[in-house]
């Protein structure tokens, strides 16, 4: 299925598109099945706790009972973090700070993983919480300029933003002064973010947001490619292909940068939000953002890829998917247009915690992998852990697939021992 803006290809790309317009199998380029690699950089003791996170989240009704009883814990004051800390925090977190994530750089940097340092406080509305958290990104990218260990950095714009200022704008309603100010400083905020991005010659990734502000959210990434992409993609633009309207909007935003000779960064995601976007379109009653099923999602995902890829002399992508296919995908396609694996147009990228045999996987066959690594205090990044649960647990097959994967490594390294025993 499509959107609807399909444009024609033209029978020389037929060959290279059929797969995704016919939704079949690509011939594997890489496999995804070695566990020794997936986990090499897991002791037994991590890989155990792995299996009794996924075990959890891999029941739904548990999972939702573990998560209240944490809440309403932490809404208690009880002393639970330190638990916490000892479990999911430290499977799906770098740590509580850029220091404190250090370890955890080290350890994928020495298996070929790239780290992007996600500073994932939420929560926090105040014009000083936001200019904190606008010198805490600053603070990743100064970060990635001294190590090679970080080859991105990432923020959101409602970390540094005011979430109903964004919805106004994007509703063309009238700014009071003091909206008017709040919007004028999210617009300064990000400029320094990218100016310092710039400066430093380190990509900057603005991650995706709910689609009812998303539209001055790409104005302003497109402002900014403008003025700092002319030599290399330094901004980088985030597209949710589970919308029926991003793929039109990536092949707009191409178009854009070639008129006005500058790269495009992409970054392509399924999407996140998927629940609330539904909801709020039946409570506000225009239609549904979201692609009806997820093969429509997958289609438009795989035709992304292709897009870009055909089109890599002005952009360049990232993958970021836990989707086996799709990292498949973007593999081949890579070899059908005589890239190296280690391209820098292309990259691929999984979160911390998830998705180990594709990572892992991809960097031993030499292509550019990336971790997004969320750190920051316990507490502040509990709303991060929480979607990670959730996420796992809505997923069909998610923890399903982790778990198999960590059982059948587990197993591996037993029948290791007893064979040197």
């Amino acid at each position: 299925m499509t959107d609807g803006h399909e444009i024609d290809f033209g029978m020389k790309y037929l060959c290279l598109y059929l797969p995704t317009f016919l939704n079949m199998e690509v011939e594997p380029k890489i496999s995804f099945e070695d566990t020794e690699v997936a986990f090499s950089y897991k002791s037994d003791a991590e890989l155990r706790k792995a299996d009794f996170i996924f075990s959890l989240v891999n029941h739904p009704w548990i999972s939702a009972v573990a998560t209240g009883a944490v809440k309403l814990a932490l809404n208690l004051g009880l002393p639970v973090e330190g638990i916490i800390k000892k479990t999911v925090f430290d499977h799906f977190c770098g740590g509580e700070s850029i220091e404190k994530s250090n370890e955890a750089i080290r350890q994928l940097a020495k298996h070929g993983v790239g780290t992007i340092l996600d500073y994932s406080v939420e929560g926090e509305e105040t014009e000083s919480s936001f200019d904190r958290t606008k010198d805490e990104i600053i603070h990743t990218i100064e970060k990635a300029k001294d190590s090679s260990s970080v080859p991105f950095s990432v923020f959101k714009v409602t970390g540094i933003a005011s979430a109903a200022v964004l919805e106004k704008v994007q509703k063309k309603d009238s700014l009071t002064p003091e909206e008017q100010g709040a919007y004028d400083r999210i617009k300064a905020r990000i400029n320094a973010i990218c100016l310092r991005a710039f400066e430093c010659n380190v990509p900057v990734l603005i991650d995706a947001e709910d689609s009812w502000y998303q539209d001055p959210i790409d104005a302003i990434a497109y402002e900014m490619m403008g003025k700092y992409n002319h030599t290399r993609a330094i901004v980088f633009n985030t597209y949710q292909l589970y919308r029926t309207s991003s793929l039109k909007n990536l092949r707009e935003a191409f178009h854009t940068a070639a008129m006005h000779n500058y790269f495009l960064g992409a970054k392509l995601v399924r999407g996140a939000y998927m629940e609330k976007e539904r909801e709020r379109a039946a409570t506000f009653g225009y239609p549904d953002p979201i692609h009806p099923d997820k093969e429509a999602t997958d289609n438009a995902f795989n035709q992304a890829l292709a897009f870009c890829v055909d089109n890599k002399q002005r952009i360049t992508v990232m993958c970021g998917s836990h989707n086996e296919y799709s990292n498949q995908y973007l593999a081949v396609l890579m070899e059908k247009h005589s890239m190296k694996n280690n391209d820098e147009r292309a990259w691929f990228a999984q979160l911390y915690g998830m998705s180990d045999n594709i990572s892992f996987n991809l960097a031993k066959a030499g292509y550019n992998v990336v971790k997004y690594v969320p750190y920051g205090p316990v507490k502040s990044v509990m709303p991060y852990l929480f979607r990670r649960a959730e996420e796992n647990t809505s997923v069909a097959g998610q923890s399903s697939r982790e778990l198999v994967l960590i059982k059948k490594e587990l197993e591996r390294r037993r029948q290791a021992r007893l064979n040197r025993s």
